[in-house]
C-alpha cells in the first residue's frame, strides 16, 4: 500500500483470489509515511498520541486506502465497496492509540461478499463506546484484518514485505529457511521475542479464534508467494523441536543485592511497574554472604529509569548492580520445558562460541539468553547452526 502503483498490485493480488472462485474481503493499511505525516500536522498543533482527536486525524489514512483500494479492484472489473470501522461497526475499548477489539458486527460484510461485492476494510480502528474513532496502535491494521477473517468464519492472508517466517532473520544468516507451517504459539513467541513479520496482538487474536493466517509477501507476482501458514498446534502432525532463533537488540540487566526476604524484590518490582518500565528476564537466588540477589533484564532505553527506582529503594545494605550493551537471542519451538538437551545445546553452541550467558529464562516454547550486543549475530548464526534450521525437515 505504498503508492498508487503499489495498491494497483495489490488489488491485482485480491483480484486473482476472486477471479479463482474464492469470496474476498480485504482489510488496508495506510500508505507509506501516511501515518507519520498525519501525526506530524496533529503535533504540529499540540495534539500527541493517546489522545481521542489525534486518533481521528490517524484513522484518515487507512480510510482513504480503503477507497483506493476499492477503486483499483473496480478497475480489474469487479465489484467492491469501501467500508469504515465505524460503519460496521468494529468495536473498541481502551484508551485512544491502544484500543482493543471487544466485538465486530459481520453481518454487513457477509451480505456484501453474498451479493459479489469485495469490501474493503479501513484497518487499525474501530468505534469506542462514546461514538468515537480511536486506533488500535502498532499492527492494527493485522488485529482487524484477522477480526473480519474470524467475523467472516474465513482465514486470514496477510501480506507484507517478507515471503513468510524464516528460521532467523535472514540478514544476519543467509541460510535461513522458510517455515511452511508454523503453530499459534511459536508464531507468538517469535514475534515477542523480536520477529517482526506479524504483530503479537493479531496472533493472540488468531489463536482465541481459531483462525488459520498466512503470511504472503505483496511483492510477488499473485500467485507467487508460498507464504507461512500459522495454525493451531493440534493442526502440526510433523514438527522440529526448535522452529527458528529470534532476537532482541538493545537490553540491559539489573540487580540488587543486599536485604532479606521478598522484600526488596517486591520494591523493586513495585517501583519498576509505577515507573512504567517493562521487565522481561528474572533471576532470584542467594548470595555466599546470605542475602538476596534479585536480577531483571530491561530494554536499554529503560535502564537509567530503572535503575533510578532501584538506587531509590530503602535499606542501607542493598547494593545496585547494571549491565547496558546486551541483546537476547531465544530458541522458539513446541514442547521445550524440560528439553535438557535443547538447554545444553544453546549453553554448549554459545560457550564454543566464546559467547558469555548473562541471564536465562524458559517457557513451554522458547529459551532465552541475554548476552553480550556485540555478540548478538554470532550467537544467532551459531544457534540457527546448532539445531540444524537450514536444513529441510
Amino acid at each position: 500500500m505504498a503508492d498508487p502503483g503499489r495498491i494497483a498490485h495489490s488489488a491485482a493480488i485480491a483480484a486473482g483470489e476472486a477471479r479463482a472462485g474464492k469470496a474476498v474481503a480485504v482489510v488496508v493499511s495506510a500508505m507509506a509515511g501516511e501515518t507519520d505525516r498525519l501525526l506530524g500536522c496533529a503535533e504540529a498543533l499540540g495534539g500527541g498520541l493517546g489522545e481521542i482527536e489525534t486518533d481521528t486525524v490517524l484513522a484518515a489514512g487507512e480510510q482513504a486506502s480503503a477507497a483506493l483500494m476499492a477503486l483499483a479492484l473496480k478497475r480489474e472489473g469487479l465489484k467492491a465497496e469501501a467500508v469504515m470501522a465505524w460503519s460496521l461497526p468494529i468495536h473498541v475499548e481502551g484508551p485512544p492509540g491502544s484500543a482493543r477489539i471487544t466485538a465486530i458486527a459481520g453481518e454487513g460484510l457477509e451480505a456484501m461478499v453474498a451479493a459479489g461485492v469485495i469490501p474493503v476494510v479501513a484497518g487499525y480502528q474501530g468505534l469506542s463506546p462514546e461514538g468515537r474513532l480511536a486506533t488500535l496502535g502498532r499492527g492494527g491494521t493485522d488485529l482487524t484484518a484477522v477480526a473480519v477473517a474470524a467475523a467472516l468464519g474465513a482465514e486470514c492472508d496477510i501480506y507484507t514485505d517478507v515471503d513468510g517466517v524464516f528460521t532467523t532473520d535472514p540478514r544476519i544468516e543467509p541460510a535461513a529457511r522458510r517455515v511452511e507451517r508454523i503453530s499459534h504459539d511459536a508464531m507468538l513467541e517469535l514475534a515477542a521475542m523480536g520477529a517482526k513479520v506479524l504483530q503479537t496482538r493479531s496472533v493472540e487474536y488468531a489463536k482465541a479464534k481459531g483462525v488459520t493466517l498466512r503470511v504472503k509477501s505483496s511483492f510477488l507476482e499473485p500467485g507467487a508467494s508460498a507464504g507461512t501458514e500459522v495454525v493451531e498446534d493440534a493442526a502440526i502432525a510433523e514438527r522440529r523441536v526448535v522452529s527458528g532463533v529470534s532476537y532482541v537488540r538493545d537490553q540491559a540487566r539489573l540487580s540488587i543485592h543486599g536485604g532479606a526476604g521478598a522484600a526488596p524484590a517486591e520494591a523493586l518490582f513495585a517501583g519498576l511497574a509505577e515507573a512504567g518500565v517493562s521487565v522481561d528476564m528474572i533471576v532470584q537466588a542467594r548470595s555466599r554472604s546470605g542475602g538476596a540477589v534479585v536480577e531483571c533484564s530491561v530494554a536499554g532505553k529503560d535502564l537509567p529509569l530503572a535503575l533510578a527506582v532501584a538506587e531509590g529503594l530503602p535499606g542501607e545494605d542493598l547494593a545496585v548492580r547494571s549491565e547496558p550493551g546486551l541483546a537476547k537471542v531465544s530458541v522458539v519451538g513446541t514442547g521445550l520445558r524440560g528439553r535438557a538437551d535443547v538447554a545444553r545445546t544453546l549453553y554448549g553452541v554459545l560457550a564454543q562460541e566464546g559467547v558469555a550467558v548473562r541471564m536465562v529464562a524458559t517457557s513451554e516454547i522458547k529459551i532465552s539468553a541475554l548476552v553480550e550486543g556485540d555478540l548478538l549475530e554470532k550467537a544467532v548464526r551459531a544457534l540457527h547452526g546448532a539445531y540444524r534450521l537450514a536444513a529441510a525437515s
